[in-house]
């Protein structure tokens, strides 16, 4: 394989997808020379322009929808789809055929994402896709991108850093990993944004990060997107005299962003209609949330705009009595998104859940509180014990303490380009220190909220060569196996379950562990589940370590496994000593080997649910 010429970072978005690149044979050491790459797509139909940012939106158009002509895009024949701004804005009018927050669906613990179910509201005429296959579409738009401008250095010969978030479990990592596989990137590597965030703090900064931080530093990076939230904590340590950095904690998955203030905004949006005696059917309340995007971007961006326009689609040409206009003010979005999802709360505040339904339309798993400020309360009292055993914190933090003490910030996300949205959240995690009589956060300040993820992960790719700095991180969690116990059968009692450790906090990349010289019976030739545990506040559990019990706040069931592993020679049903091992691989996914006791080839079990081919 010939040498990669550029390192490309890529942030396959919620709502955009950006992509970025380094020069690697460039002779300056520290990374800066670095290019944008804007992304050629359809803004109107017919109409190409190149913008910096690709929408995350597919809209699958009627066939009378659009001529071919117009869905002319520079490298090649037309596609019965749309990506990009123009789907966006389609997908506005109608909001049916539009595919949107793919990233989330791939996530989702509780679909088959291999299965064609997007759009969800989609009628039955409209060809459906996966949350894969979208994912793979978005990736195939920047690939063409890429190859049109660089033609002599095709993007499946370059280092291709991909970006996901932190909180991802290993089945949406493999996903994200199969998607790039698919369009050819096999020099990949995942990583996870706050990081990446933080890469590009780095880089923005031109060498003088070092005088903006100091041992003993915990930099909290809020990632907050347009469909998740991500909480990351990286420690400063010293090493041979230089300053380095550790990610020591990482938060939970919180379907919680743009996405979501968006919809409040439409809801409030709706209820004013209601209130004037308009009634809105479901679609068209998909309509006015694409219109809120817009206009909540235009009052948290421009100081001078009071009010800003919205329009409620139709199914027709106008509404009766004409088109249907209404209107978004400043007050309503201060209301809505400053209150409702930054609320003034205490750091013993946690988040709310309440009791679901026991039947549920088919739809993405969103926090139950939307509250953010209750999130990152929860987040930062668990990982209270984060530093207590990196050298150089043990004392650092007051034994009465009842979260940890983040000492700097790095906002990250589209979001908090909206500045009383940013200045809230400062204030709320400000007074949480003050009541515990620690001095406040410094911010620390990026370049660009959109772009700051994929220019940090090229820089990443330049770092991977040894010419940059390094945060160290590893695996987000431990990870375990649940190994059912021998016991004979007891009416409505299920075989108790202990968890074994295969893989520690902080494993890296690259990197495999071999379990202890006990040995666990593998069940093969017939279907079996594979039950797989993670956890983000035990971090000094070893490969190998046994658990019969633990508290819920302490380990949380992951996706479990179901497979069929071959019999190999043997009989069906067969229970085979084996010794298990685990692996994190270069591109950054976690795969579990099986060893039969007489040494001959084992079984993988991949971190993915796979659907039926």
């Amino acid at each position: 394989m010939s040498e990669a010429r550029y390192a490309v970072g890529i942030d396959l978005g919620t709502t955009h997808c950006v992509m970025a690149a380094v020069d690697l044979t460039a002779e300056e050491q520290d990374g800066t020379v670095q290019l944008t790459v804007p992304v050629p797509q359809l803004t109107a139909p017919g109409a190409v322009e190149e913008r910096p940012m690709l929408p995350s939106f597919l809209y699958l158009p009627h066939p009378d929808e659009l001529k071919p002509d117009d869905r002319i895009l520079p490298w090649g024949q037309p596609q019965p789809f749309v990506i990009g701004e123009l789907a966006r804005t389609m997908g506005s009018r109608t909001p049916i055929r539009l595919v949107a927050s793919a990233k989330s669906w791939l996530c989702h613990p509780g679909i088959d994402r291999r299965a064609a179910i997007l759009p969800v509201e989609a009628p039955e005429e409209v060809q459906r896709v996966s949350p894969l296959q979208a994912s793979i579409r978005y990736l195939e738009h920047l690939r063409a991108a890429w190859d049109q401008q660089y033609p002599d250095y095709p993007l499946t010969g370059q280092d291709v850093i991909l970006t996901v978030p932190a909180s991802f479990d290993p089945a949406a990592r493999e996903l994200t990993a199969e998607a790039a596989a698919a369009v050819g990137l096999s020099r990949l590597v995942l990583l996870e944004e706050p990081q990446a965030a933080l890469y590009h703090w780095i880089l923005a900064a031109q060498g003088e990060w070092r005088k903006q931080v100091k041992v003993g530093d915990i930099i909290l990076v809020i990632d907050l997107g347009g469909g998740t939230a991500d909480f990351s904590l990286i420690a400063v340590t010293e090493r041979d005299g230089s300053l380095e950095l550790e990610r020591v904690a990482v938060g939970d998955h919180i379907l919680l962003g743009g996405d979501n203030m968006d919809l409040a905004l439409a809801h409030a949006v709706r209820v004013k209609l209601v209130a004037q005696g308009t009634q809105l059917d479901p679609w068209q309340l998909q309509g006015i949330t694409h219109g809120c995007r817009s206009a909540k971007e235009t009052l948290l961006s421009d100081a001078k705009a009071e009010a800003v326009p919205v329009v409620v689609p139709s199914r027709g040409s106008k509404l009766i009595g004409g088109t249907l206009r209404t209107e978004l003010t400043r007050a309503e979005v201060a209301q809505n998104l400053v209150e409702g999802f930054f609320p003034a709360v205490d750091a013993a505040a946690r988040p709310a859940s309440r009791a679901r339904a026991a039947l549920t339309k088919l739809g993405l798993p969103y926090a139950q509180d939307p509250a953010m400020t209750r999130h990152l309360a929860s987040f930062l009292a668990r990982q209270v014990g984060a530093t207590r055993d990196l050298a150089g914190f043990e004392d650092r933090l007051p034994a009465d303490a009842t979260f940890l003490h983040p000492t700097a910030v790095l906002f990250n996300g589209g979001v908090f380009k909206a500045q009383p949205l940013l200045e809230r959240t400062l204030k709320v995690l400000n007074d949480w220190l003050a009541a515990e009589d620690a001095p406040p956060v410094r911010l620390l300040e990026g370049a660009d909220l959109d772009l700051a993820v994929a220019r940090g992960a090229a820089y990443y790719g330049f770092v991977r060569r040894g010419r940059g700095v390094r945060i160290r991180g590893g695996t987000a969690k431990s990870y375990y196996v649940g190994v059912e116990s021998a016991m004979p059968a007891v009416p409505g009692m299920e075989p108790p379950i202990e968890v074994l450790c295969i893989a520690p906090f902080g494993m890296e990349e690259g990197t495999q562990a071999e379990l202890p010289p006990q040995e666990v019976g593998l069940v093969i030739g017939e279907p079996v589940r594979f039950r797989f545990f993670g956890s983000s506040v035990r971090r000094t559990d070893q490969v190998g370590a046994a658990l019969e019990q633990w508290a819920p706040e302490e380990i949380e069931e992951l996706e479990e496994i179901e497979a069929t592993l071959p019999a190999e020679g043997r009989q069906v049903g067969d229970v085979v000593p084996v010794r298990l091992r685990a692996a994190v691989t270069e591109v950054g996914t976690l795969r579990l080997e099986a060893v039969p006791r007489d040494g001959s080839e084992g079984w993988k079990v991949e971190f993915d649910v796979r659907g039926e081919s």
